[in-house]
C-alpha cells in the first residue's frame, strides 16, 4: 500500500533540493516522510545537483503564450530565472514557448501537470528545466500557468516578454481584440465589469468610504450620497468596462465595446515576477556599515 504524502512536504523537501515534484514525492514514499532522509538519497542519486541553486530568488523571466487552432482557447505560462540576461536568451525563450505549447495541448496548469509536460526527445519538462539549471548557471522555474475560453475568440498581447495578457470576446474583431488585450496590460483592470466584483470587496469599500465621508462632518443624507457616488467612481477605476480606453481617453472601453457590439467574456493578465519578494541591495547601506565597522577597529 502507497503511503500518503501531503503536498506541504514535498513542497519543503523541493525547495530544499531543487528537485522536480515527482521525484520528491517518490524519495519521501521510500523513505516513509523522512524529509532528511529523502535529501540524502536524492544527493547521492544526483537529483539534487540543483540545491545551490533552489534557495536563490528568480523573479526575472518570461512570459509565453499558445493558441488553440479554433481561435477560442489560449494560455499564457510564467516562467522564471535570476537575471534578465538570461531571459532574452533563445534556448530559455524556446524552453517557455514549449512548455506552453505542451500546456495548451494537454490543458495544463498545476505545477504537477506542468512539470510532467512531454516536450519531445523523451524529455519532462521538468527534466528539461533541471538540464537548462545544469547548462546555464542559475535557477529556473516554471512558476505558473493560465487557460482561458472564449465564446468566439482571444485577443493576445504581449509587452516584450514581461506582460502577457488574454481576453476572450464574443463579437467585434481580431483588431478590436487585440486593443482591449492591449489596454488590459497598461492598465490592469482587476474585474470585467462593476457585475463581477465580490460582494465583500463592494461592502468593505462602501465601509471605508462611508467613513472617511462621515468624518467629514456631512449630514447623513450627504454622506449616503457621496459614499454611492465615490463607489461608481472606484468601481469604473477597477474594471475594465469602466476605464478611459488607453488609446482613446475620451472613450470608456464599455462605450468601446457597445458600439462594436461586443462584449469580454474574461481575461487573464501575467506579469514577470509579480508577487514575488526581491531581494533589495542597498549598496549605500552596505558600504556605510563598512565604514562603521574599520572605524571600530581603529
Amino acid at each position: 500500500m502507497t503511503m500518503s504524502i501531503s503536498a506541504e512536504t514535498v513542497k519543503t523537501l523541493r525547495e530544499r533540493t531543487g528537485a522536480g515534484m515527482m521525484e520528491c514525492k517518490k524519495a519521501l514514499i521510500e523513505t516513509g516522510g523522512d524529509l532528511d532522509a529523502a535529501a540524502e538519497i536524492m544527493r547521492k542519486s544526483g537529483l539534487a545537483k540543483a540545491d545551490k541553486k533552489a534557495g536563490r530568488i528568480a523573479a526575472e523571466g518570461t512570459i509565453a503564450t499558445a493558441m488553440g487552432a479554433d481561435g477560442r482557447s489560449a494560455i499564457l505560462v510564467e516562467v522564471n530565472c535570476e537575471t534578465d540576461f538570461v531571459a532574452r536568451q533563445p534556448e530559455f525563450q524556446a524552453f517557455a514557448a514549449d512548455v506552453a505549447r505542451a500546456a495548451l495541448a494537454a490543458s495544463a496548469t498545476t505545477p504537477e501537470a506542468l512539470a510532467a509536460l512531454a516536450l519531445g526527445q523523451g524529455a519532462t519538462a521538468e527534466e528539461t528545466r533541471r538540464s537548462l539549471i545544469a547548462k546555464i548557471g542559475e535557477k529556473i522555474d516554471i512558476r505558473r500557468a493560465g487557460r482561458l475560453e472564449a465564446p468566439e475568440r482571444i485577443g493576445t498581447y504581449v509587452h516584450g516578454t514581461r506582460i502577457g495578457v488574454l481576453v476572450g470576446m464574443k463579437g467585434g474583431d481580431e483588431a478590436l481584440a487585440r486593443d482591449v488585450a492591449m489596454h488590459v496590460a497598461a492598465v490592469n483592470p482587476q474585474y470585467v465589469s462593476p457585475a463581477d466584483v465580490p460582494g465583500d470587496v463592494v461592502a468593505k469599500e462602501r465601509e471605508i468610504l462611508a467613513a472617511q465621508a462621515a468624518a467629514e462632518g456631512k449630514p447623513a443624507a450627504i454622506v449616503e450620497k457621496m459614499v454611492e457616488g465615490r463607489l461608481r467612481k472606484y468601481l469604473a477605476e477597477i474594471c475594465l468596462t469602466g476605464q478611459p480606453f488607453v488609446k482613446d481617453p475620451d472613450t470608456s472601453v464599455g462605450a468601446l465595446l457597445e458600439k462594436s457590439k461586443a462584449a469580454v467574456s474574461g481575461f487573464l493578465r501575467f506579469e514577470v515576477g509579480e508577487g514575488i519578494e526581491k531581494k533589495q541591495e542597498n549598496f549605500a547601506a552596505e558600504v556605510m556599515a563598512q565604514v562603521e565597522a574599520a572605524k571600530g577597529r581603529a
